[in-house]
């Protein structure tokens, strides 16, 4: 079956969308929805069966859905319509929420039901909601309506039913089975039509959310009433707020348990600072925020480090309050690296903000892991964050700096710096636990360890070209180690997301855990207690030491990172400047206005060189 994927933007949910279709050995095309033009033009060259559209702000051309089976993924329960589903779920506190996939149809988000699927709502950030439970269930609502097809093409084949005069068929007929009549028996298997007005219906017509509906009462509303507005507006649009009488975004909410509660400062003061975040008072304690963007008429900002956006003066006389280095405190406060120990096993996690790592950042992770180091345990394992596993060099802060290029060797430096701290572990094993998305160099930092585990659902983009970069962190060692030099270069040059199972049929991981994300910690941990008190383990260690030996006998470990880092030089200083272009799109959210080739099966054309952003690129080459 030929499915085009028709996406505002190749997200998480279209990503996840992707390879499992792909895994399941559908043909998969993608579009993104820059023009009603593109989007005819794709469905005329692809010609698909059926169309899914996961993530969409505009809606489907009518021409298209009215000749072509077209699946609308919603992010809300059944009956829900609007496009701040998930903002007003948060916000109003539901207990469950849930992902519907219906036919596109003339009302936005009304057409007919073909599967929902709900869950229990966590008290989370919108990001974290959508990238881990709509998609999950998002991808379950894909995949029963895709069986449903199956079924009905069955009986259409054995002639079971009874075709309806005037049936629009698709460019392939496909699309007639759902716009037949069937015997009853077959009923479950067809698309329910909305009934809005039916009483039993949770799920309603909900307006646009407005910063009026966001807006925070410093004087009135509760530390948990404050993180919930800020939690509905991750991601976008934020929160609008004033700081000193200027204009900001905010992002990043978390609570604080320990400071505010005694301060004598007014709600909405600025009482700490921590790691870029600020911590502000509230009626009832305080609260930390992560990120802020200035708000200015005509100007255009983005997302920062809050204390990186405020003037100088506004943080002035407010104290530093750092947290030790392996932090293992269970109270609620902002942090992003924290350390559990169990049973012989220690726990690193890093919850870096989109998984973005700044110098900054790589250097106090890399202290963290040379002090677990030395604890005394015979596991250790990086457990990443529950929104991203990491996503490499931090490009916001990079294009903020006042020589980009120099920052952007910086980060890379101090990246390689933090892999090189994991690889350089020989007394202990290292296990490297995935259970988000990965991307670039995280990916690659995650290979430095000596086990890497992924949990099924979690999406791997083992690539840099995309961003015009040649990459380092070492790949050319531990990407090669694991999966062979051909397979190594197709995933690097290809710049295409894979998932676990892939993953791990290519070597490239050492297994993956099939559990839901609320699980996963719980499942390393044992796995890693296991490990430490295996009678094998003292061989597997012996064996490790011998095989880094043997590497760095056949190849230094630092003649790799020169060779990757000669390359990522001429990406940051040389004649092309392909990298810094697409960086300044990527953080600006400036679209290219083209899908790219390699997203684009229908637009490829043999021997052709890939487009990146709508610049014409040859390959960059490998060593």
């Amino acid at each position: 079956m030929r499915i085009l994927l028709i996406s505002t933007s190749f997200n998480s949910f279209s990503q996840r969308i992707y390879v499992d279709l792909v895994d399941a050995g559908y043909e998969v095309s993608i579009e993104l929805s820059f023009s009603h033009e593109a989007m005819h033009e794709a469905v005329a060259l692809f010609e698909p069966d059926v169309i899914i559209c996961p993530f969409l702000k505009e809606p489907v051309p009518e021409g298209i859905w009215r000749n072509h089976l077209t699946l609308i993924m919603h992010p809300g329960i059944k009956g829900d319509r609007g496009p701040t589903s998930i903002d007003w779920a948060i916000l109003e506190n539901r207990s469950f929420w849930g992902v519907t996939a219906l036919e596109a149809a003339a009302e936005m988000d009304a057409g007919a039901v073909w599967s929902t699927h709900n869950f229990k709502l966590p008290f989370a950030t919108k990001s974290y909601v959508y990238r881990t439970h709509i998609v999950e269930e998002g991808v379950h609502c894909v995949f029963a309506f895709l069986d449903k097809l199956a079924s009905l093409r069955t009986l259409a084949a054995a002639g079971t039913e009874r075709a309806i005069p005037g049936t629009i068929s698709g460019a392939k007929g496909s699309i007639a089975i759902a716009r037949r009549s069937f015997p009853a028996k077959t009923a479950p298997l067809l698309p329910e039509p909305l009934n809005a007005g039916d009483p039993k219906l949770e799920g309603r017509l909900r307006p646009l959310m407005k910063q009026a509906d966001r807006k925070i009462d410093w004087w009135r509303d509760s530390s948990e009433v404050i993180v919930r507005k800020i939690h509905a507006s991750d991601g976008f649009p934020g929160v609008r707020d004033q700081i000193c009488n200027q204009d900001y975004l905010l992002f990043g909410a978390h609570f604080e348990d320990r400071l505010g509660r005694d301060s004598i400062a007014s709600p909405g003061d600025i009482i700490a600072t921590r790691y870029g975040a600020i911590c502000r008072k509230t009626v009832d304690g305080a609260i930390w925020i992560s990120h802020l963007k200035r708000r200015a008429d005509g100007a255009k900002f983005f997302k920062l480090p809050a204390a990186a956006v405020l003037p100088g003066d506004v943080l002035a006389g407010v104290p530093d309050s750092p947290l030790p280095v392996l932090f293992a405190g269970e109270y609620r406060t902002f942090k992003e690296i924290w350390y559990k120990e169990k049973n012989g096993a220690g726990f690193l996690f890093f919850e870096f903000h989109n998984g973005a790592m700044s110098t900054e950042q790589c250097k106090r992770l890399t202290a963290a892991v040379l002090d677990a180091r030395r604890r005394p345990v015979k596991v250790l394992v990086l457990m990443g964050g529950v929104n991203f596993w990491s996503n490499g060099i931090h490009l916001n802060i990079i294009e903020a700096a006042s020589d980009p290029a120099l920052e952007s060797w910086n980060n890379i430096n101090a990246m390689d710096d933090l892999v090189l701290a994991i690889l350089r572990s020989q007394d202990q094993l290292t296990i490297a636990a995935i259970g988000a998305n990965a991307g670039a160099g995280g990916v690659m930092l995650a290979l430095a360890a000596d086990r890497v585990i992924v949990r099924n659902g979690a999406v791997l983009n083992p690539h840099y070209k995309s961003m015009g970069l040649y990459g380092s962190e070492y790949w050319t060692y531990s990407l090669p180690k694991r999966v062979g030099m051909e397979k190594a270069i197709e995933l690097t040059e290809n710049c295409l997301p894979i998932n676990a199972k892939i993953a791990a049929e290519i070597g490239m991981i050492d297994a993956l855990i099939d559990c839901d994300a609320d699980q996963f910690e719980a499942t390393v941990t044992a796995s890693a207690e296991v490990l430490a008190k295996s009678e094998d383990y003292p061989s597997l260690l012996a064996m490790k030491r011998i095989q880094r030996a043997r590497d760095e006998a056949r190849k230094p470990l630092s003649l790799y990172r020169h060779e990757e880092l000669s390359e990522m030089r001429l990406n940051f200083w040389g004649t092309d400047d392909s990298y810094h272009l697409a960086r300044h799109d990527f953080v600006h959210k400036i679209s290219c206005g083209n899908t790219p080739l390699r997203l684009a099966k229908h637009r490829q054309e043999e021997g052709g060189a890939r487009i990146i952003c709508g610049r014409q690129q040859q390959a960059l080459s490998h060593h």
